[in-house]
């Protein structure tokens, strides 16, 4: 889960994002989001750099532990500022995991943008 959250969706260089992703999911991940569904790994890739352009310098930081039994992954974030202060976003993403991959990501924002 915070490989998920740091090495993928904080992780502005593309070959290093696209190594995560590669180590991280299976090679037709579906992640749900507001936007809609997004399958496969060049489309999370193309999706990821997307949202970080739209974030400028924001970084995602975990808001709390990982939760998780078996095939499945819980973890809590924040949007913030480099130097700090209070979220910008908030939510928490749920990933189904089999084989160790994860298959299906889902990321619910529960405040959003200031």
């Amino acid at each position: 889960m915070h490989a998920n959250l740091l090495e993928v969706f904080n992780e502005r260089d593309r070959v290093r994002r696209s190594a995560a992703i590669a180590r991280i999911y299976a090679d037709d991940i579906r992640w749900t989001d507001d936007d809609g569904v997004t399958i496969g790994h060049a489309a999370l890739d193309g999706k990821a750099a997307e949202l970080q352009s739209k974030l400028g310098d924001l970084q995602f930081i975990a808001a709390g532990p990982t939760y998780q039994t078996l095939g499945l992954g819980y973890l809590a974030f924040n949007v913030v500022k480099p130097d700090g202060g209070a979220p910008q976003i908030s939510g928490f993403d749920v990933a189904i995991v089999r084989d160790g991959l994860i298959t299906e990501l889902y990321t619910v924002l529960t405040d959003l943008p200031r």
